[in-house]
């Protein structure tokens, strides 16, 4: 025969075990579902073209945070605006990021497309990751010089415009102090290599590290 615990016990003991679990919760760490995500929405520039993938920049990122964000890296290489634009409702859904890092319109300029297209599809990018509670960092890139100054000109502008008018950080040129290395570009002359990637992701930083902060992540002082 079972043996019954009073009521007021039984109440007493619930408690204790209420208690309990709260402070248990309280003492252990954020778990990594918890921690704010940041996803990149790149091209080959961030897919790591030609290298290992976790020589790229992106991969660099993650290993500087040291787990206290996690990183999704959503980079296609010969991605354009227009597919980054078409991929990213899906991944803001899938994903729900509080900073979202937009790399695109490289492969824009190479193709040719006009600017006014590519300034479309970055801005719906831009607000669609704003509606979803998304900070987001616009990161520019040039073309080569030989596409003409006004469609250069007008190219490297939208990145700009963009930036001050919907208020966002930007990085105006992703391969600054990379591009005109000889030794640090593939031999395509358009894709760094694998000792670029540290300089990349140190273009980044000092524009995303208060945009992490501001997400309640701490960062250590060797890391600026």
């Amino acid at each position: 025969m079972r043996k019954r615990i009073p009521v007021g016990r039984a109440h007493d003991t619930l408690a204790m075990c209420l208690l309990w679990a709260l402070l248990v919760l309280l003492a252990v760490p954020a778990t990594a579902a918890e921690r704010p995500r940041v996803l990149v929405m790149g091209d080959s520039l961030s897919a790591a073209y030609g290298i290992e993938r976790e020589a790229g920049w992106v991969s660099l990122l993650a290993q500087r945070l040291e787990g206290k964000a996690e990183v999704i890296n959503a980079s296609i290489s010969g991605e354009t605006s227009g597919g980054g634009a078409a991929r990213l409702p899906e991944l803001l859904r899938q994903h729900a990021p509080q900073i979202v890092l937009l790399e695109l319109g490289g492969n824009d300029g190479l193709r040719g497309l006009p600017p006014g297209q590519l300034r479309t599809n970055l801005a719906g990018m831009i607000e669609a990751s704003q509606a979803a509670g998304a900070e987001v960092l616009l990161l520019g890139i040039d073309i080569p010089p030989n596409y003409g100054p006004a469609y250069r000109d007008a190219f490297t502008a939208v990145f700009h415009r963009l930036a001050e008018r919907h208020d966002v950080p930007l990085v105006p040129f992703l391969l600054q102090g990379v591009a005109l290395e000889e030794a640090l570009m593939q031999a395509d002359g358009l894709h760094p290599t694998a000792e670029a990637q540290p300089v990349m992701l140190d273009n980044v930083w000092p524009a995303l590290a208060p945009l992490l902060r501001a997400r309640g992540i701490e960062l250590a002082a060797r890391q600026d």
